[in-house]
């Protein structure tokens, strides 16, 4: 994975593996201190991923929100948050979206090459349309994103991206908030779908950190023989 960028998967779950629950409103699982540990992975990375069907739902800016953080990214010549990358089967994408709208910073959309075109037409005011390969290929995707410059990745999710960095091997890193809640509703997304993991009982992740953050509790995995330990 030498010319892949560095990547480090994200998400908070509750006690019982879901990324939200089932009602309209979006469930807050991370504590403020939690929110402030992503907050500072964002500052850390060059680029933060997650699906389309994430800024559909969420509508997140993704962008670095402690002023301190931003001031110290310019400092050593980096624009103020990391870049947005998002990809697209369906290229069903609102460019007024807080993810274009926000952050003075380059968005990236990957897309199949079938629907190139189509997203040129929507997007390329508000964001540069990258062809991913037909069918998308998210090898092609952080192929790409290393050729940019990108050499930290911070994915962010969904729950489908989750599975397909997760079966396809292209994580170095898991960072999982365990919220101390429960959902108990099957109609609500869990934060992976089933799949073909290389994670098995005779092949277990490296568990790498365990420590609480407010309260809630962060554990490290290590996912590849280049993840790093502190």
């Amino acid at each position: 994975m030498a010319d892949l960028p560095y990547t480090v998967l994200s998400c908070a779950v509750s006690l019982d593996g879901y990324l939200d629950d089932a009602s309209a409103e979006r469930l807050r699982l991370s504590c403020a201190d939690d929110f402030d540990r992503v907050d500072q992975t964002r500052a850390d990375s060059d680029a933060i991923l997650v699906g389309a069907a994430t800024v559909r739902a969420d509508n997140p800016r993704l962008l670095v929100r402690d002023p301190g953080r931003v001031h110290a990214r310019l400092a050593r010549g980096l624009g103020p948050t990391p870049v947005k990358v998002t990809l697209s089967e369906s290229v069903k994408l609102d460019p007024a979206a807080a993810f274009f709208a926000t952050g003075d910073v380059e968005k990236l959309v990957y897309c199949p090459s079938d629907r190139a075109d189509e997203a040129h037409g929507l997007l390329a005011r508000v964001a540069t349309v990258v062809d991913g390969g037909q069918p998308l290929s998210l090898r092609r995707l952080v192929e790409d994103l290393h050729a940019r410059g990108i050499r930290r990745l911070l994915v962010e999710g969904g729950a489908t991206v989750h599975t397909q960095f997760l079966t396809e091997g292209l994580g170095d890193e898991l960072r999982l908030g365990v919220a101390p809640l429960f959902v108990g509703d099957s109609r609500a997304r869990r934060w992976v779908d089933d799949g073909d993991y290389p994670w098995r009982p005779e092949r277990r992740a490296r568990l790498l950190e365990t420590r609480p953050v407010g309260d809630v509790v962060l554990l490290r995995y290590a996912l590849s023989d280049r993840c790093e330990a502190s």
